[in-house]
Formats: C-alpha cells, structure tokens, sequence
C-alpha cells in the first residue's frame, strides 16, 4: 500500500510582506510631504496675521495700535522656510544625509513651535511700536491683548515637526532623486552628418568639419 506525503505549498510571506513594507512606505512619505507643506504654509500665512493689539497715550487720547507675527518674531517664518528646503532635499540625499535633513526638518518644526508659543505672551513689540509712534522712548501700550494666531503657528510647527519625525522614522525606505538626469562630464557622440557626394556644399562642410567626405561610413 503506497503513502502518498502532503507537501504544503509555501505561502508567499516574504512577497506579502515586501508589499507591505512598500504600502507602509508610500503613506508615510504621502503623509510626510502633506505635513509637511501644510504646517510650513499654516505658519507662513499665520506670521503675517495679527498677533498682539494694545493702545498708547498719545497727548490727551489714546491711539490703537497692533503687531503682525513678523513685527513680534522672525524665527517662525524662517524655520517655516528652513523646514520646506528640507522637506525637499530629503529626496535628493540618501544614507546618513538623508537622516541629517530629516533631523533639521524636525528640529525646524520644534524651533518654530517653540518661538511661536513664546510670541503668544509677547508685549515687547507693541511697546517698541508705541515708542516709535508716539516719539516717547518710555511710552509703552495699556490694553495689551493677544489674538489666536500664535497658537495657530505653534500647531503648524507642530505638524512641521512630525513630518520630520516620519523621514526620521521611514525615510530609509522612501525612494531618492533618480541620477538619470545627472550629467557625469562625459562628452557625448556627436551624428555623422550625412554627406552628399553629388552636393559640392555638403562636401565643403564636411570638410570644415575635419571630416573626410570621401570615406565610407
């Protein structure tokens, strides 16, 4: 009596697993690049918003006076700018580079957030615009109030900084800049141009070339 042995057919766990960690990768580097580019343009458009309004004496009245988020700190905007440039060059490095940008990108995002968060109490630029206005160095504002705006950087820093802690995270994995494109310096083949031995002109200007019109191709 024969015995015939089942062999279990092998299950394809290393092909399921390779589309897995390829799906895994193209959301993180989907998600990274939407963080990214949102918080970097949430914080741009927001340091140009109002952040601080107070009021000044000016003789016998009060003159209104207010701050934009670039009048109270420059560093969101430039972290914001830092981020973006970084965002992009995560493509174009790869190894230990890429694993630099992505620490700048993150470290962008938690600069701005923290800058932005400290600008949100900040009363010295209103001060500053009161002296200016008012030609009275000791002039400072009464009334100092803040706007929601501040906080509205901090959390587009917020989003700038976890798109750096996802190319920490999975940018290994994330495709880089294709080389295709890149010139290396080597001179490239230049056509033949077809010589005409019946065409006197295409035999003088192949032999302006330093061609010889008369050999065989």
């Amino acid at each position: 009596m024969g015995y015939v042995s089942a062999v279990p057919v092998p299950q394809p766990r290393a092909a399921a697993a390779a589309a897995s960690a390829a799906d895994s990768s193209r959301r993180s580097l989907a998600v990274a690049l939407l963080l990214g580019a949102v918080g970097a343009t949430v914080v741009l458009l927001s340091s140009g918003r109002i952040w601080a309004e107070g009021r000044a004496a000016v003789g016998g009245g009060t003159l209104p006076l207010n701050a934009e988020g670039s009048d109270v700190t420059g560093v969101p905007t430039a972290l914001a700018i830092v981020g973006l440039a970084a965002l992009v060059a995560v493509f174009a490095v790869r190894r230990a580079g890429r694993l630099l940008v992505a620490a700048l990108l993150a470290l962008s995002g938690a600069g701005a957030a923290l800058a932005s968060f400290l600008g949100a109490s900040d009363g010295a630029a209103l001060d500053e615009k009161a002296a200016r206005t008012t030609g009275d160095t000791a002039a400072t504002v009464d009334a100092l109030t803040h706007t929601a705006w501040p906080y509205v950087a901090v959390a587009g820093s917020l989003l700038i900084l976890l798109a750096g802690l996802l190319a920490l995270r999975y940018g290994k994995q994330w495709p880089a800049m294709s080389g295709r494109y890149e010139r290396d310096g080597t001179p490239r083949p230049r056509k033949a141009a077809v010589v005409d031995p019946d065409r006197p002109e295409d035999l003088w200007k192949a032999l302006d070339r330093g061609e010889d019109p008369t050999g065989e191709a």
